[in-house]
C-alpha cells in the first residue's frame, strides 16, 4: 500500500507541475493571441482563439517545460501577459503595414473615397484587399508553424519571471513601427510614383490647352490605371510583405542593443 501512496503522491506532484507550466504557457500565449495576423482578427469568434490558445498552449509546452519555474507569486503572471503583448504587437504591425500601404496606394488613384469601407474601422477596398491576400498567403506559407517557433524562442530572450528592460523594449519599438512605415511606403511606392508622374502629365497638358477640361479625361483613366497596377503589382507587394515576415520571425528582437 506504501509504494502505491508513493506513487500516487509523485503522480500528483507531478500534474501540478504541467498544470503550473501550463498555466504560464498560456499567459503568454493568450495575450498574444489577441493580437496575432490571421488568428487574433475581430471576425474570428472569441470561442476559437480561446482553443487556438489552448492548442498553442500544448504545443509549446513540451519545448519549455525543463525551464518553469516553481510556483510563486504573482510576478511571472504579470512578466508572461508582457512578453505576449510584445510578442503579439511585433507581429500586428505587419497587419497595419499592409492596411498603410492599401491606404496610400488608393488616396495615390482616387480609390479612397469611392470604394471606401463601411464598418468600425471604415478602410479603403485595397487595404482590405491586401489584408486579407496577405494574411492568407501567410497562413499558406505556414504561419501557424512559424508563430510556435516564435513562442519557443521568446523564452531565451525573454524568460520566465524576468521583466525585459523598459529601454530595451522601448528600442525595439520605435525600430519595429520605423520598419512597418517602412514597409508600407515600399509596398505603395509603384502606385504613389505612377500617380505623380500622370499627374504631372496632365498638368503639363492643362498647361498647354487651358480649354481642355482634363479632369474629366485624367480621372477616370488614373483610376482605371490603378486598378490595372493593382493586379499585375499585387503579387510582387505581397511576396515581398511575406518575406519580410518571415525576416522578422528568424531574427524578432532586432533592434535591441
Amino acid at each position: 500500500m506504501i509504494p502505491l501512496i508513493d506513487m500516487l503522491t509523485d503522480a500528483t506532484n507531478l500534474a501540478q507541475g504541467w498544470l503550473w507550466a501550463a498555466f504560464l504557457v498560456f499567459l503568454r500565449v493568450g495575450a498574444a493571441m489577441a493580437l496575432l495576423p490571421a488568428f487574433g482578427e475581430h471576425s474570428v469568434p472569441q470561442r476559437i482563439r480561446l482553443a487556438l490558445g489552448v492548442c498553442y498552449t500544448l504545443v509549446i509546452l513540451p519545448a519549455v517545460l525543463d525551464r518553469t519555474p516553481p510556483p510563486q507569486g504573482t510576478l511571472p503572471f504579470a512578466t508572461e501577459v508582457i512578453a505576449g503583448l510584445v510578442i503579439g504587437i511585433g507581429l500586428r504591425l505587419f497587419v497595419f503595414a499592409l492596411q498603410i500601404a492599401g491606404t496610400l496606394a488608393a488616396q495615390s488613384t482616387s480609390l479612397s473615397q469611392l470604394f471606401g469601407g463601411q464598418g468600425n474601422e471604415p478602410q479603403p477596398t485595397m487595404s482590405h484587399i491586401f489584408v486579407m491576400a496577405g494574411l492568407a498567403l501567410a497562413v499558406m506559407a505556414g504561419l501557424h508553424v512559424r508563430i510556435a517557433e516564435l513562442f519557443i524562442y521568446s523564452y531565451d530572450v525573454m524568460p520566465f519571471g524576468a521583466f525585459p528592460r523598459g529601454a530595451d523594449v522601448a528600442n525595439w519599438g520605435v525600430f519595429r513601427i520605423s520598419a512597418a512605415f517602412s514597409l508600407a511606403f515600399s509596398m505603395a511606392a509603384p502606385f504613389i510614383a505612377a500617380a505623380l508622374i500622370y499627374n504631372i502629365a496632365l498638368g503639363v497638358i492643362n498647361r498647354a490647352m487651358p480649354q481642355l477640361m482634363v479632369i474629366f479625361v485624367g480621372a477616370p483613366a488614373l483610376t482605371l490605371g490603378g486598378l490595372v497596377l493593382l493586379a499585375v503589382a499585387s503579387p510582387l507587394l505581397l511576396r515581398l510583405w511575406l518575406n519580410t515576415l518571415n525576416a522578422y520571425i528568424d531574427n524578432p528582437f532586432a533592434g535591441v542593443p
